[in-house]
């Protein structure tokens, strides 16, 4: 049986790990202004980006 607590630190190492290739992605992304919704889009985005900031800092004061 797999130990909970190696299990729960892998966890955390993978959410860590996704977050910040989400943050990277997005900050990757260029805005395209002529297309209809991108400011939309950019918007969500931005919005996407500081709630994974958000859940990485409180995954860094655990």
């Amino acid at each position: 049986m797999p130990d909970p607590s190696t299990t729960k630190s892998s966890s955390r190492t993978q959410l860590v790990r996704e977050l910040k290739e989400l943050i990277a992605a997005i900050d990757r992304r260029v805005p395209r202004i002529e297309r209809a919704g991108e400011a939309l889009i950019a918007r969500e985005a931005a919005a996407l980006k500081a709630r994974a900031v958000k859940r990485l800092a409180e995954l860094d004061n655990r």
